[in-house]
């Protein structure tokens, strides 16, 4: 069938076959490097040892269902963490964008939240966190590192969280809070009904890619005592004497946060693509 007869213009032509040929000219260089991989790699001396030690079938096999059983911690402590961090997240955006003189101090401390917890690396919070107030001799359960180590992600996160929900609602134009309010709306209603709606829609693919990091940066809570999957993957490497483990981990990780990352794309392209 013809362009004329497909009801494309010439340019509409053209322009798809730069699209054909760019996808042919990718996908030939990337399978290009993919066999040079798959025949040069095991050509080095020591490939037999790293392959023994990190990629050992046997070994994977042994430990694949146990770590997946592990991995559903992690699923756990992301399940009830990223609400936590969403409220506060945006509770602390709202507070930075207060412009009441009296509430000022909610304004400070929002700001000041954010600094510190965004300037301070997460290890070191889960470390402070998880170590520290258990230290001061809590009774059960409320020793538990389960329960500050959710802290410690929700403090950190929700820094994150809040500038991402910030930059969302300074995007909406103040001339649509003006006909808000001289439509009768309170400052309050304008911010919830006007401002909150557009503001959150917009922050969606950004929200997407931090929950992305959230679940990764859960397995950080194996350093103060969960038995999650990256700390089962490190008793697994102590008794069998190899890596493997650790591949697996980063197997079942790269299951859940591959989708997800692709779906944070597809949501920031059509983004773009509906403000072009």
């Amino acid at each position: 069938m013809s362009d004329a007869r497909a009801g494309l213009t010439r340019r509409q032509a053209h322009e798809r076959d730069l699209r054909r040929r760019s996808l042919l000219i990718a996908g030939g260089s990337t399978l290009a490097v993919i066999l040079a991989i798959v025949f040069l790699v095991p050509l080095a001396p020591g490939w037999e040892r790293v392959q023994q030690s990190f990629f050992n079938a046997e070994v994977f096999a042994r430990t694949f269902p146990k770590l997946l059983n592990a991995f559903l911690l992690d699923v756990a402590i992301f399940a009830w963490s990223a609400p936590l961090i969403a409220a506060l997240g945006l509770a602390v955006a709202l507070a930075r964008d207060v412009r009441n003189p009296v509430l000022y101090p909610l304004r400070l401390f929002g700001t000041v939240y954010t600094d510190i917890f965004r300037g301070v690396p997460v290890v070191l919070v889960v470390y402070l966190i998880g170590f520290g107030i258990p230290g001061l001799g809590l009774p059960r359960p409320w020793n538990s590192p389960y329960i500050w180590g959710t802290v410690a992600l929700v403090l950190t996160y929700s820094a994150y969280v809040a500038e991402i929900f910030r930059s969302g609602i300074e995007s909406v134009h103040q001339s649509q809070r003006n006909a808000a309010l001289s439509l009768g709306l309170s400052g309050g209603d304008s911010m919830r009904y006007v401002v909150l709606p557009q503001a959150i829609r917009r922050v969606i693919p950004a929200q997407m890619n931090m929950l992305i990091a959230l679940q990764k940066d859960v397995a950080l809570l194996s350093f103060i005592g969960p038995v999650e999957i990256f700390r089962q993957a490190g008793v697994f490497k102590s008794l069998l004497a190899n890596f493997t483990p650790y591949v697996v981990a980063a197997c079942i990780f790269l299951v859940i946060t591959v989708p997800a990352t692709r779906l944070a794309d597809h949501l920031i392209a059509r983004q773009n693509r509906a403000r072009s």
